[in-house]
């Protein structure tokens, strides 16, 4: 008798799923529970620092990620600024390269220049709402969870 044991990828890819819905249903709780991780881990990661070389630049670096530790252990909107920070960024610039490729003489169509821009400007308003609200960020994170479950379950 042959047993079948299902492979990683679609283990992964159910467990991935799984935790998608658990951060959209749970959205507070699962946001501050990875918060929580990043500051523990920071502050063993500066602890772990200073102690691999009392050099001016590990000590610096050591106390800074312990100090950036205790604000993601003790303030979930520290994550939730972070990632609103990273759509601005990924906002402004998906609009700077929809304009350049609306006024350059390239090879992308003018319609994906101006789907690019749409994007951007997405990405820019969902900076905003990550910064105001976790519940954004938790949301995301959950349909990238998600998304990322299908497609490793999908993998032959």
């Amino acid at each position: 008798m042959e047993e079948k044991i299902m492979e990683p990828n679609k283990i992964s890819g159910i467990l991935s799923v799984i935790l998608g819905l658990f951060f959209i249903i749970f959205p507070f709780f699962s946001t501050g529970v990875v918060s929580i991780l990043i500051g523990i881990s920071l502050i063993f990661f500066g602890i772990a620092l200073i102690l691999a070389g009392f050099t001016a630049g590990n000590i610096i670096v050591g106390i800074l990620a312990i100090l950036c530790g205790f604000i993601f252990t003790f303030n979930i909107n520290a994550l939730s600024f972070l990632f609103g920070f990273q759509f601005y960024v990924i906002g402004i610039l998906l609009v700077l390269a929809g304009i350049v490729g609306l006024i350059s003489d390239t090879q992308i169509s003018k319609i994906s220049s101006i789907l690019i821009i749409i994007l951007g400007i997405i990405a820019f308003a969902l900076g905003g709402l990550s910064l105001t609200n976790p519940l954004y960020v938790a949301i995301l994170i959950g349909v990238s969870l998600i998304i990322e479950g299908i497609g490793l379950y999908m993998l032959d």
